[in-house]
C-alpha cells in the first residue's frame, strides 16, 4: 500500500566520477616547473629546451592509461626518463612520473614488471650517465643510498598492495556472509509463507465450499462461513504483508517466466478500467526494445501509479504518457482525483518505485501537482552499450 503524501524530495547526487586528467596534469606541471626551478641552480647542464619540456610532458601523459595498461606505461615512463636523464638536461623533479607508475604497476599485479624495472633502472642511473660522459664516476655512497632509496620505494608499495588486497579480501568476506545470513533468511521466509498461505487458504476453501452448499437451505449458517472467510483472509494479507515486509531485496533471482514489460502496459490499463476507473494513455516518440531492465521498471512504475489512483484519489481520471527519447524512457501518470481527506500513514510503494529508478541511474518524482490531483513521474536512461530487447 503506497501513500500520496510520500511525496518526493531531492536526494543528493552520486560524487563527480574520477577525472583521469586530473593527476597526471597535475604530475606534468610540478615536473616542470620543478626542473624550471632546478634548472636555474644546475650549472653546466644542457638548456632546457622544447625536447626536454616533451620528455617531462611525455611520462605524465601516458599515466592516463596506467590502470589500464600498467606494465607498458611503466615501461615507457622509464624509457623517457632514461632517455631525458642521457640527454644531460637539468635535474628536478622528474622522477615524479616514473614513481607513480612503478606504484600503479605494483598495485595492479604486474610485479615482475616493476621488479624488472627497479633493477634496470638502478643500474642505469647509476651508470649511464658515467658511461655516455654525462656524470662522474659514481661513488659508493651514492650507489648505497640509490639502493637504499629504491629498496624504500619497493617496501613501500609492497606495503600498500598488501593492505589493499586485504581489504578487498575483508569486503569480499563480509559480502558472502551477508549472501550467506539473506538465503538463510530468506527460506525461513518461506517456509512461514508457506505454513500462513496454505493453512488459511485451506480454510478459505473449506469455509466456500460449505457456504455454497447452505446458501439455499441454511443462509444462517452460509453467513457463518462468509464470516470465517472474511476474518481468514484479513489474517492471511496481515501476515503476509509483514512477511513481505522483510523479504524486500534488490538482487532477486532470474525469473522462470518472461517478466512483464511495456508491452502489457494496455492489459494493465484495461484491467484497472474494469475496476471503475477511466484510463487514456499517450505513446511520444518511436517504439523500440528496450533493456529487460528497463522494460521491468517501466511496467511496475506505471502499475503502483495507477495502484495509487485507484486507492487513494476517489473518482478519477488517469492518463499515462510514455515517452521515448534518444537516451531516455520518460513515464507520467497523472490523475485529476481528491485523494484522501486525512493523511494516511504511508507505504512502500513510492520508494519501491525510486529504488526500482535509482538502480538504474534514474530518478521518480511524485506529489501532489498544480491544479489538483497527483503525479508521477519517472525518467529512466537507456544505456548505449547495452542491447535492447524484452523481458
Amino acid at each position: 500500500m503506497i501513500s500520496r503524501e510520500d511525496v518526493w524530495r531531492p536526494r543528493p547526487g552520486p560524487p563527480f566520477a574520477a577525472r583521469p586528467y586530473l593527476g597526471p596534469a597535475v604530475i606534468g606541471i610540478v615536473q616542470i616547473v620543478g626542473t624550471i626551478f632546478a634548472s636555474w641552480h644546475h650549472e653546466g647542464a644542457r638548456h632546457l629546451d622544447a625536447g626536454a619540456i616533451v620528455l617531462l610532458l611525455a611520462g605524465p601523459a601516458a599515466l592516463v592509461v596506467r590502470r589500464r595498461y600498467p606494465a607498458i606505461v611503466l615501461a615507457f615512463v622509464f624509457a623517457v626518463t632514461v632517455g631525458y636523464f642521457l640527454l644531460d638536461y637539468p635535474r628536478g623533479p622528474v622522477f615524479l612520473a616514473l614513481i607513480v607508475a612503478f606504484f600503479t604497476a605494483v598495485m595492479r599485479g604486474r610485479r615482475l614488471a616493476a621488479i624488472v624495472t627497479l633493477v634496470v633502472g638502478y643500474f642505469s642511473f647509476l651508470w649511464l650517465g658515467y658511461l655516455t660522459g654525462t656524470e662522474s664516476r659514481p661513488s659508493w655512497a651514492g650507489a648505497l643510498g640509490l639502493a637504499a632509496w629504491l629498496l624504500l620505494l619497493a617496501t613501500f608499495a609492497e606495503t600498500a598492495r598488501g593492505r589493499r588486497e586485504r581489504a578487498m579480501q575483508f569486503g569480499r568476506a563480509r559480502a558472502e556472509e551477508a549472501r550467506r545470513r539473506a538465503s538463510e533468511e530468506r527460506l525461513r521466509i518461506a517456509r512461514e509463507l508457506h505454513d500462513v498461505l496454505a493453512h488459511n487458504i485451506s480454510l478459505m476453501n473449506v469455509q466456500a465450499g460449505v457456504a455454497l452448499h447452505l446458501m439455499d437451505e441454511q443462509p444462517e449458517q452460509a453467513r457463518s462461513a462468509l464470516t470465517a472467510i472474511k476474518e481468514a483472509s484479513n489474517e492471511a494479507l496481515t501476515e503476509l504483508r509483514s512477511v513481505l515486509d522483510i523479504l524486500r531485496q534488490r538482487d532477486e533471482a532470474p525469473p522462470r517466466s518472461p517478466a512483464p514489460g511495456l508491452r502489457d502496459v494496455d492489459d494493465l490499463i484495461a484491467r484497472s478500467e474494469g475496476a471503475g476507473l477511466e484510463i487514456t494513455k499517450r505513446v511520444e516518440g518511436m517504439p523500440r526494445p528496450l533493456p529487460a531492465k528497463t522494460e521491468l521498471a517501466a511496467f511496475r512504475i506505471i502499475q503502483e501509479a495507477l495502484t495509487n489512483v485507484r486507492r487513494h484519489a476517489g473518482p478519477a481520471h488517469a492518463s499515462v504518457v510514455i515517452s521515448y527519447e534518444p537516451n531516455d524512457l520518460t513515464l507520467q501518470v497523472d490523475d485529476d482525483g481528491s485523494g484522501p481527506s486525512v493523511p494516511s500513514t504511508g507505504g512502500d510503494g513510492i520508494p519501491g518505485m525510486r529504488e526500482r529508478a535509482l538502480a538504474l541511474g534514474g530518478e521518480v518524482e511524485a506529489g501532489p501537482r498544480p491544479g489538483g490531483g497527483f503525479r508521477v513521474g519517472a525518467t529512466l536512461p537507456l544505456p548505449r552499450d547495452e542491447p535492447g530487447g524484452h523481458a
